[in-house]
């Protein structure tokens, strides 16, 4: 399976064609659109997404709501593209009026500066945060969608949640009270903040009213987590094999993201052994299995069976309403950066982006493993495995 989006962030479209997504696997638009509505929706985001609506629309590759075994082409239309037609006119010749939003203070902490200077748009940083702007994970989501839709065929639920925003965190503690993903889902989903409780989801909303307040931005931490994932998903015979290599790459190749954690790594870094392997038993209704998780779900690269454990660091949101110094490209001169409209924090959404892309690759690795042409011969190869792996 692999995949490619396209589109700038007033553009007329969003992108992505997925190549691999095995045929019979039913597929309808609702499935997408739930998706996108939730990477939309999230306490803290800002004035843009009052302005879209976004819906999937599939080019190619689904009919009669199941897929063909070919490309698959999905397509969300920017409704703000109405606002920047002339803007972003891709035939026209640029003169005064259609250069009138032209960006030449780059923003710290943002792709503005950097990217103009690699791919030479000294004349207008435009042409950087267009396409570099985090409008793109629309589709990523989309594209996570269809991952996860083919991953419950197989009994693998992916969930994310807001650990923290700012200083305002959510009980961990309270992770222990769900028997599955889709209780945990209900409650967070319920808070605006996708918190894990009541208490975390009214505090984390006073630091992000408190923010707004001050004309700044704030970040914070998402978790992920995967249940019922087969056991031996990756490798450890080579590096670029290790399946959590394979996530980690694809959280922190989300836009904001700066760190990545399994289980509980930065906590496990001061103690030692005996407190942190996760000790192996075996029954006869189960098999082998662990006695903590710990490890977050992998051992030499490879799933042990045991529920994936995720967490992505978000850092603030670079564009502030209260700019921050910059340097004007064509003058050099002193001026404080350029102001694009922004949330405040992007860590509500970015629990559902992050959940898209372990989605992905989970997808990824289990059509590697197993027969990627048709949904049905998949899933019989599927349950024959794990009944090995239960008899090993």
């Amino acid at each position: 399976m692999r995949y490619i989006t396209a589109g700038e962030s007033h553009g007329p479209e969003e992108i992505a064609v997925i190549e691999g997504i095995p045929a019979g696997l039913h597929l309808s638009q609702a499935d997408v659109d739930a998706q996108l509505a939730r990477r939309q929706h999230g306490y803290g985001r800002g004035e843009r997404q009052k302005i879209e609506t976004d819906r999937v629309t599939f080019l190619t590759g689904v009919r009669h709501q199941y897929t063909l075994g070919s490309p698959i082409t999905l397509n969300v239309h920017n409704d703000d593209h109405n606002n920047w037609s002339k803007i972003m006119a891709p035939d026209d010749p640029a003169d005064a009026e259609n250069t009138l939003r032209k960006v030449l203070r780059p923003r710290p902490g943002h792709a503005d500066l950097v990217g103009g200077m690699k791919y030479r748009h000294q004349a207008d940083l435009r042409n950087v945060l267009e396409r570099s702007s985090a409008r793109e994970t629309t589709m990523r989501v989309a594209v996570g969608a269809v991952a996860k839709k083919l991953l419950a065929e197989i009994g693998v639920d992916v969930h994310g949640f807001v650990v923290n925003v700012g200083p305002a965190y959510s009980d961990l503690s309270t992770l222990t009270q769900y028997k599955d993903l889709e209780g945990l889902r209900q409650v967070t989903e319920g808070f605006a903040t996708r918190a894990l409780d009541a208490k975390a989801d009214q505090a984390i909303q006073q630091v992000i009213d408190q923010a707004k307040a001050d004309a700044n931005t704030v970040g914070g931490q998402v978790q992920v987590m995967a249940t019922g994932v087969p056991v031996g998903l990756g490798s450890y015979v080579s590096a670029d094999e290790k399946l959590d290599a394979k996530i980690a790459r694809a959280i922190v190749g989300i836009n904001a993201f700066k760190g990545v954690q399994f289980g509980d790594a930065f906590n496990n870094a001061d103690k030692f052994g005996d407190q942190i392997m996760d000790e192996i038993y075996w029954s006869q209704e189960r098999g082998f299995y662990r006695g903590s998780d710990n490890l977050g779900g992998f051992e030499g690269g490879m799933t042990t069976g045991e529920p994936i454990i995720v967490r992505g660091v978000v850092k603030p949101i670079p564009t502030l309403y209260r700019p921050m110094q910059s340097v004007d490209i064509d003058s050099h001169e002193n001026h404080k950066a350029s102001i694009e409209r922004s949330d405040t924090t992007a860590v509500t959404a970015a629990a559902v982006i992050a959940e898209a892309m372990v989605a992905i690759e989970l997808a990824k690795a289990v059509l590697d493993k197993f027969d990627a042409d048709n949904i049905e011969r998949m899933k019989e190869q599927v349950q024959q495995y794990r009944q090995e792996i239960q008899e090993f």
